[in-house]
């Protein structure tokens, strides 16, 4: 399961939003200490929805997310190291304030989306900043009785991060990879994490949702942090929550914008992970399964368990659109449109796949 952590400054609607993502209604118990909500959020997907119709099933099982969303009073980057379910997280969504409301009042006083956004990607730099100095200390130490190769390159790749967390540079800009990326692992930067700038908007904006970074002139900061950003309204999206499917479709019709905000925050959260989805179909279950893209099919069968990775033979594939164009996995035989796959196939988004295994 994909994790992301909710950011922010209070009054920027974080916790509304973490609620009404996940169908939470009761707020984070702070107890005294550093702890977070978790919940879980299904990520939509239309074709899956074709799918099942197609299919009928007993189940449908889409991708998940899930969200944390820090204890009311803690919001400073530091306590976050403090919680396992944000260390853990790969990725931070940041909820970012731009709706005007005199009866909440913003910590600042004015609304100001890129000051607010500059100041949490401050903390998250400062704190990372406190652990990459914290474990060069205990690395000179180390090397000073055993200098191995291993503890160099992690000396030296640490240099290099504290060197850009002194310039206020988030690690997310150095774009690690391989055995780098991998030295890191264990830290859990939060500044390394992909983050998506969530701007909760104000209700005379939600028609401009699509170019809210333009529209607060976040589009700079964006880039500099190698994020992205999509907007809602939390006001907005608590009156589509109400709505059944049909009203709220007309609804957001009338608005302009293709899908709830929830529905885009939580998509966006799963793109900007860099997965995909490929599909398993049947009488008993249509499921979406999440994998990062690039991965191999018998790395793939994984996700739905390691036997079949195991006993990888081959893998039946199909494209999603051509599968639900002939009605049937037996009609896409007969056409030619089923392939048979080894286990270095590199599954597509949207394959519909069955596994052939050893048991």
């Amino acid at each position: 399961m994909l994790r992301a952590g909710l950011i922010g400054l209070p009054s920027s609607g974080k916790t509304t939003l973490f609620q009404l993502l996940t169908s939470t209604r009761e707020a984070p118990r702070t107890h005294g200490k550093a702890e977070a909500n978790v919940g879980v959020s299904r990520v939509p997907d239309e074709r899956l929805d074709r799918l099942t119709s197609l299919f009928q099933p007993q189940r449908r099982v889409p991708a998940t997310v899930e969200f944390a969303d820090m204890a009311a009073g803690r919001t400073d980057a530091k306590a976050l190291f403090d919680v396992v379910a944000y260390r853990n997280a790969d990725a931070l969504l940041h909820v970012v304030r731009a709706f005007r409301d005199a009866s909440v009042p913003h910590p600042q006083e004015t609304i100001v989306p890129l000051r607010d956004a500059r100041t949490i990607e401050d903390e998250l730099v400062l704190a990372d900043l406190a652990v990459a100095e914290r474990r060069l200390d205990r690395l000179a130490k180390d090397l000073k009785k055993t200098a191995t190769p291993e503890l160099k390159k992690e000396q030296e790749i640490l240099l290099r991060c504290k060197t850009s967390l002194e310039a206020g540079r988030s690690l997310r800009t150095l774009g690690l990879h391989g055995d780098d990326a991998r030295r890191l692992r264990g830290f859990q930067f939060l500044s390394a994490k992909p983050l998506l700038l969530v701007v909760n908007l104000d209700e005379a904006d939600v028609r401009q949702a699509e170019s809210a970074a333009a529209l607060f002139d976040l589009s700079g900061f964006l880039a500099d942090v190698h994020a992205r950003a999509v907007g809602v309204c939390a006001k907005i999206e608590l009156e589509i929550a109400q709505l059944d499917a049909a009203d709220a479709k007309a609804f957001l019709d009338d608005l302009g914008l293709p899908a709830s905000g929830l529905d885009r925050i939580i998509r966006a959260a799963y793109d900007l992970l860099g997965y995909l989805s490929f599909f398993t179909v049947g009488d008993d279950e249509c499921r979406a399964w999440s994998i990062p893209r690039g991965m191999p099919a018998q790395e793939a069968a994984g996700a739905i368990h390691s036997d079949i990775q195991r006993g990888f033979i081959r893998a039946e594939v199909v494209p999603c659109d051509r599968l639900l164009a002939r009605g049937s996995l037996a009609a896409c035989r007969d056409h030619g449109e089923l392939r048979l796959e080894g286990k270095d196939y590199v599954v597509a988004d949207g394959d519909v796949i069955t596994f052939r295994h050893a048991t």
